[in-house]
């Protein structure tokens, strides 16, 4: 295990004896929010892969993917529904293709990013005994962004928090899945405390994992408009790096920490553009985290 934190290369070098990747499948499913106006950053061409055509089969989508994303790398993957709202297909169809998937050797278990009021019993009950009869991990991926619902209606998310506490109660009474919370740092009108509460009041459910991603402005969304017009700060390279220092030390040891911050297409992205790699952005931040004597955690830890 990595002695800074939980990450997610660590626990499933641990856990599977291995490093282990994410495979994207889309299913070709539209975002329900989209009839609402859609979150205001979101555009999924800007993290979606170049291999990735929604229109191919599946299993046609994994095989490209082994072949131009793992490229030898990975000996095994996650097959990651990451791609607009995964469970807002049909029942029938989400288990057949996760059925198809868990068949595979090479796939140790599912990833559903989804919105927390898109979980619904009629899929967990059955995709449950999927899960358990597999004997393979299943991990919901819910994008919360923030507990505050004044940051939730400036994203036109239209869920609220009680909605995503109600979904992952839901989830976690199977036994058999873990959950997960996506959480985006630097939403308009939000303070340093505020996202320090948003960590804090998730991670109090008892969640698996945490995705953090620092707010990018993407072109062609309604945010770019309102960063244009002056309307957005954004974190720079450094400022950024700092507040994580602050928020790694309230995740408790369990947590594993999927991501810590946002990566899309340079030719999409408006703001902040970091010019960085993504291993430098670690080696900066565990080179910080050495020199002050901190790990993930430890804040919960001095306080008992």
């Amino acid at each position: 295990m990595n002695q800074l934190m939980r990450t997610f290369s660590s626990v499933c070098r641990a856990r599977y004896g291995q490093a282990v990747g994410k495979v994207p499948v889309d299913i070709g499913r539209i975002c329900p929010n989209r009839s609402k106006g859609g979150c205001i950053f979101c555009r999924p061409a800007s993290f979606t892969p170049l291999y990735l055509e929604s229109t191919d089969a599946v299993i046609i989508q994994v095989e490209k993917a082994k072949e131009a994303m793992l490229r030898g790398r990975f000996k095994k993957y996650f097959a990651y529904f990451q791609q607009e709202t995964c469970t807002a297909a049909p029942v029938d169809e989400l288990l057949r293709l996760a059925s198809l998937l868990l068949h595979d050797d090479s796939c140790v278990g599912l990833i559903l990013s989804t919105r927390p009021d898109a979980v619904a019993a009629e899929l967990l009950a059955p995709l449950s005994e999927l899960i358990k009869a597999s004997g393979k991990d299943c991990l919901f991926e819910l994008g919360v962004q923030t507990v505050h619902e004044q940051g939730l209606q400036l994203l036109n998310r239209n869920h609220s928090y009680a909605d995503f506490a109600k979904a992952v109660t839901r989830i976690q009474q199977y036994g058999c899945f873990e959950v997960g919370a996506h959480l985006i740092f630097g939403i308009p009108g939000e303070r340093r405390s505020d996202m320090l509460e948003s960590v804090r009041t998730v991670c109090a459910l008892g969640i698996d994992a945490l995705k953090l991603h620092h707010l990018q402005v993407i072109q062609e969304t309604p945010l770019e408009k309102l960063y244009l017009a002056g309307g957005v700060e954004l974190f720079s390279l450094d400022s950024y790096l700092s507040f994580l220092l602050e928020v790694i030390v309230i995740i408790p040891e369990t947590v594993t920490l999927h991501r810590l911050w946002a990566t899309s297409h340079p030719d999409l992205l408006v703001a902040p553009k970091w010019n960085v790699l993504a291993s430098e952005l670690s080696k900066k931040l565990s080179e910080m985290m050495n020199q002050q004597g901190l790990w993930q955690g430890k804040a919960l830890a001095e306080s008992l």
